[in-house]
């Protein structure tokens, strides 16, 4: 297992520089609280993130933590180690460095029956789905450890559980649910969506599979995205009070208009219409494998860019941007692209002028080849790419994990972001490069730009995150009039509304008399 050191105390502050009308309601004792919930979506990582910029807000010394996660959206901390990127958001919220021991197991999947295994923030290796249940011993260890940490160097820790604890066929050496609660031995609040209907089920069928032990644990419940006038809802507040003899500590609304980072699934942008009022139109294949996809969530919150994502299937539409974003499984991902038509309808793009951006698994797919001697992806050990850029890459074991900094080759733009990736990549085409990025002895080039300046590549997520770089980038792609706007600031600002509506909804003194 990987030695970690304790977070320092100066990465815990002892006041959030964010503040706000609301902030507790009371003084939040010491302690852990657990959210687990009904059902996955139904809002964990969003409440726990409510949660700790609540506390931040007050001064409350506070860490997010999740046992275990599986997505293919991840994050790399400062240390270098790469946590699920709701924890890494939860950080944000709380105004602290992310830090591999918030997620100390992370399951990246690669197919339909086995995942990537991120042990506290580094590869262990591939396994089996089967072959992880018997695993789970050896990674509560880490699980232990790493919360251990975790709670000496916080006041509070609010612990974000997965899926839902009444899977009955994952509850043997369960570590992400009750299995975690019941080894720390912490409190529990269940949380139900109520947008899905049925919710008054899901409390009790959740209740009827735990053990008593279980049972006893939950100390109450949150209804999450409820739409409508809620004094309809009391009936049956109270009847589930009087059925399970617990408490419904609020009913959280349903909030639109808010930017904040999805742990895993695609937004429904996927789905989404085209816009005559936007006048830059750009759009990502929904690759099965897709990874990072917060990568465009700049992109999506941008008033001028008609943003969307299309799915097997669908109608390639016209675009001014096309972007081939990060993947788990580029080979697998490439053949995709190529069964529903991408390969072509690049190349007319291209030829109509049109502009297109590969960022990581969507950079190699655009150069000549894909090897993979040591069989990381599959038993397929050369695939041929796109071959519209001059480069061919060689997927390797070790995974490349670093934050960086930098600025655009073209317009002098800053750049931040991060790498991850497991591959190098060489060839002429990286002689004209796309981003500069800071190093030890000084810039170092990343990625490539083609001849004609229709293509650029990088390994670079977070390509739009930095306000001047996405503005850029945006006016290569030819929109006119670019409006920069600063997505951190977006994020901040959906956080203090969230949080506002958890504090107006939810009987916090309550809640907070549970932590222990």
């Amino acid at each position: 297992m990987q030695a970690m050191s304790a977070i320092p105390s100066e990465s815990l502050p002892e006041a959030s520089p964010l503040t706000s009308p609301r902030s507790l309601s009371a003084v939040l004792p010491c302690g852990t609280l657990m959210i687990q919930g009904t059902s996955s979506d139904a809002g964990k990582s969003t409440f726990v993130a409510s949660l700790c910029r609540l506390a931040a807000r007050s001064g409350v010394r506070v860490a997010p933590f999740k046992p275990q996660n599986m997505s293919l959206n991840s994050a790399v901390t400062p240390e270098g180690g790469e946590i699920g990127r709701a924890q890494a958001w939860q950080a944000f919220a709380a105004g602290v460095a992310p830090h591999v021991d918030m997620n100390p197991v992370l399951l990246k999947p690669n197919s339909d029956t086995g995942s990537q295994v991120i042990i506290q923030g580094k590869v262990h290796g591939n396994l089996a789905a089967r072959a992880y249940q018997d695993y789970k011993r050896v990674a509560m260890d880490a699980v232990l450890d790493s919360y251990a940490r975790l709670r000496a160097g916080a006041d509070v820790v609010f612990v974000e559980g997965a899926g839902s604890p009444a899977e009955i066929n994952l509850r043997r050496g369960d570590i992400a649910n009750m299995g975690f609660a019941e080894a720390v031995d912490c409190p529990v609040v269940l949380l139900a969506d109520i947008d899905r209907g049925g919710v008054f089920a899901q409390i009790v069928g959740t209740l009827e599979c735990l053990s008593d032990t279980e049972r006893a644990r939950i100390k109450g419940f949150v209804i999450n995205k409820f739409r409508g006038d809620v004094s309809l809802l009391k009936p049956g507040l109270d009847w589930i009070e009087a059925r399970t003899g617990k408490p419904v500590f609020g009913v959280v609304p349903f909030v639109h208009g808010l930017w904040l980072d999805s742990e895993d699934m695609l937004p429904a942008e996927r789905h989404a219409a085209a816009s005559r009022e936007k006048p830059l139109v750009v759009v990502v294949p929904a690759l099965p494998h897709i990874s990072n996809h917060t990568d465009f969530d700049p992109l999506r919150a941008h008033p001028q860019v008609d943003f969307r994502y299309i799915s097997a299937g669908a109608t390639l539409p016209a675009a001014d941007l096309v972007v081939l974003p990060g993947s788990k499984s580029v080979q697998s991902d490439l053949n995709w692209l190529r069964a529903n038509g991408w390969e072509g309808y690049l190349q007319r793009h291209l030829r109509y002028g049109g502009k297109v951006i590969g960022i990581c698994g969507g950079m190699q797919m655009l150069g000549r080849a894909l090897n993979d001697p040591d069989g990381i992806e599959s038993e397929v050990r050369t695939q041929r790419g796109l071959g519209m850029l001059d480069f061919e890459t060689t997927l390797t074991p070790h995974k490349h994990l670093v934050n960086v900094r930098g600025q655009l080759a073209f317009g002098d733009a800053p750049v931040r972001g991060y790498e991850i990736h497991m591959g190098e990549t060489q060839g002429a085409a990286l002689g004209q490069p796309a981003v500069w990025l800071d190093g030890p002895d000084g810039l170092r080039p990343d990625g490539a730009r083609s001849s004609d300046g229709q293509l650029i590549a990088t390994y670079l997520h977070g390509l739009f995150d930095a306000p001047a770089a996405c503005a850029a980038l945006l006016g290569w792609a030819g929109l006119e009039g670019v409006e920069t706007v600063d997505h951190d600031v977006q994020r901040h600002q959906s956080l203090d509304t969230l949080a506002d509506v958890v504090a107006a909804n939810v009987d916090l003194d309550a809640l907070w008399r549970v932590v222990a």
